[in-house]
């Protein structure tokens, strides 16, 4: 949503600012505009993999959506932390198993919608408890895989963004080669009058003006907005993490809760009364 309206704030500004001074026809430029970002899309496919190029085509969701958690979010994914550590300590590790081992056909992880729609979160809860019923004691060897695991979730993340980043990076310098092909075009018209002469120069100009304005109006923003995503992503697992860890050494499952939930930002962190209050109404199978 915030994204939406900075693009809107960020074309209605340069465009109110313009209008009474000149015309927006002078600024449609189709050509140039084929040059800019057809030269930028060409560059994007060359410097980057299949996967990072789908990556960035899928992202458009993610920008529509805005912060991909919040207090809400982290509310059900502590809720179902402590659902699961409870049934381990009542019933013993081996009771997960049904719902670790089918997680989108276990009656617990349906509780919790939320949480199951992101695979790449249920993988990694799933293949860690799955680690610790198959006898994984040692809590630094855990974490070590973990951060490790995360590292990597995280890099990928990184590479779409970064993608973004550099082709926001390069859009000035194609609006400048759009703008010298101008150039050598108004060259070739010099003997034109000088009223021809002037809309072949605009229309040069307007190369360069395309250029940046995209670059820093739309795609910069975007790479970071995307890189602000993956940092939100890598704090959700680090809260999973944090609370497995817990669970792991021991701990009663209302305080392993409390260690992930210690790990979570002000502004998106459930109080420990909002946690226990959700705890205690957690669903029991």
């Amino acid at each position: 949503m915030f994204w939406i309206i900075g693009i809107v704030v960020t074309f209605g500004s340069v465009a109110g600012g313009y209008a009474p001074h000149g015309s927006f026809a002078v600024l449609f430029q189709p050509l140039e505009f084929l040059i800019i970002l057809g030269a930028a899309a060409g560059a994007f496919l060359q410097a980057n993999p299949k996967w990072v190029i789908f990556g960035f085509l899928k992202s458009f969701g993610k920008l529509m959506k805005g912060a991909p958690y919040d207090k809400k979010a982290y509310t059900e994914l502590l809720t179902l932390l402590y659902a699961l550590f409870k049934l381990s300590k009542t019933k013993g590790m081996i009771a997960l198993e049904p719902h670790i081992e089918n997680p989108h056909e276990s009656e617990l992880f349906q509780h919790f919608p939320a949480f199951s729609k992101n695979h790449h979160a249920v993988d990694f809860v799933c293949d860690y408890l799955r680690l610790m019923t198959m006898g994984t004691e040692n809590p630094h060897e855990l974490e070590a895989l973990m951060d490790q695991d995360i590292e990597t979730h995280h890099s990928e993340g990184h590479a779409i963004s970064g993608a973004v980043t550099s082709l926001g990076e390069a859009l000035p310098a194609f609006g400048i080669v759009a703008a010298v092909l101008g150039v050598i075009v108004t060259m070739g018209s010099i003997a034109e009058p000088p009223e021809v002469l002037g809309g072949l120069i605009a229309a040069a100009l307007v190369g360069t003006f395309f250029g940046i304005f995209v670059a820093y109006g739309l795609f910069s923003p975007m790479g970071k907005n995307l890189e602000q995503f993956s940092d939100a992503d890598g704090k959700y697992f680090e809260c999973i993490k944090q609370g497995l860890l817990a669970h792991l050494q021991g701990y009663a499952p209302a305080v392993s809760v409390e260690f992930a939930r210690k790990t979570l930002y002000n502004h998106e962190r459930p109080s420990f009364i909002e946690v226990e209050e959700a705890c205690n109404e957690a669903p029991t199978v």
